[in-house]
């Protein structure tokens, strides 16, 4: 029998599953292993335990030292494919490879000597690539402007899927002060750029709701919006519940009037998705990747002062009643449209297309 090729996935985020490039290595390497026929899948990871949910994967253990160009492994593999772009871990020897580009925010921040730094890795990484994938139109439109793409590159935009199926039921503790009032709901992880403070101000205005955050909220941004809460006086209506279990946020899907994201930068935008899988109304701040994915279903805020955002929220809950069964179909069909299977199917092609190159 011919040897399959060999496709080692540089994924030692996996160890992350409560940040999004986690959850990305999870849903991806789940579904390349579930449909995958053609190749022997290497998973580059800290331990054996962080695989066991796959099926059909070979293990390769992550060391930190591989981050350093003297310590690079030795062997060679028929593709090599870096799952975002700021691993660290790259091949010794020029080989077929892929980066899938999450976003450049670095760059559009202007971080200083971090952008530096973080640009040098993306132009190597670029440089060496036989394909670059994208996880939304925004991050390869954003990745063009910074970056030359070499001639001949194969690019592609796969957008991620969404790992949420609805439940019929939810069975959960949930502190009963939370529920007092019906609540909107947002979930992510406490940094600047995700402008979860701005919810604040508008919350003073929409006096008949309660607002929940998830997420990790112990560092500095997590206290500042904990402080601008207690400025307007709001600990009884705006909780910031840390980081929740899969039943609690589906609890919270499932029971909220809607979801509310105003982030500032998002290279793909996972949790809108969850929320329209719930047939929730979604208002997102009308910015990078996130018109992509609300499409024309979603409410926008163009500016976050709190009269314009509670006037954005008022109108698009008053249309969203109007016609709500006609909203809550169309919202699950677009999130249903983002599909893991699909996405592994299209990296596979991919893969299938770089070999055909080589």
């Amino acid at each position: 029998m011919p040897k399959k090729p060999r496709i080692f996935l540089e994924s030692h985020h996996l160890k992350n599953q409560f940040t999004g490039f986690g959850q990305f290595n999870y849903w991806l390497i789940k579904k390349l292993a579930e449909f995958n026929r053609d190749y022997e899948l290497i998973i580059n990871c800290k331990d054996r335990s962080m695989i066991k949910d796959f099926s059909r994967v070979s293990f390769n253990r992550y060391y930190p030292i591989t981050r350093y160009k003297e310590f690079r492994t030795l062997k060679k593999y028929d593709i090599w494919h870096s799952l975002n772009q700021n691993c660290k871990t790259e091949p010794r020897f020029n080989m077929p490879y892929i980066v899938t580009i999450h976003d450049v925010i670095l760059m559009e921040r202007d971080e200083g000597k971090a952008s530096e730094k973080m640009y040098k890795l993306i132009e190597e990484k670029i440089k060496r690539s036989t394909a670059i994938t994208y996880i939304s139109e925004y991050a390869k439109n954003a990745t063009q402007k910074y970056f030359d793409i070499p001639e001949g590159v194969i690019e592609r935009v796969i957008y991620n899927g969404n790992p949420v199926l609805p439940r019929e039921t939810v069975n959960c503790k949930i502190p009963a002060e939370h529920t007092s009032k019906p609540y909107l709901f947002s979930i992510g992880q406490f940094m600047e750029r995700k402008n979860f403070h701005s919810l604040v101000p508008m919350m003073t205005e929409l006096k008949d709701f309660n607002l929940i955050i998830a997420g990790n909220k112990d560092k500095a941004y997590g206290e500042f919006v904990q402080n601008e809460i207690e400025k307007h006086n709001l600990q009884n209506r705006i909780f910031l519940v840390g980081k929740i279990s899969e039943e609690e946020k589906h609890y919270y899907l499932q029971n909220c009037s809607a979801f509310v994201f105003p982030s500032l930068f998002e290279g793909f935008g996972l949790p809108p998705i969850e929320a329209m899988s719930y047939g929730k109304p979604v208002f997102l701040a009308n910015k990078t990747s996130l018109p992509e994915i609300g499409g024309d279903l979603a409410f926008y805020w163009n500016e976050f002062d709190a009269s314009n955002m509670t006037k954005v929220f008022e109108e698009g809950m008053t249309k969203f009643e109007s016609a709500k069964s006609d909203y809550t179909t169309k919202l699950k069909a677009r999130a249903a449209s983002f599909d893991w299977n699909e996405t592994a199917k299209q990296y596979l092609d991919l893969y299938d297309e770089v070999l055909n190159k080589a």
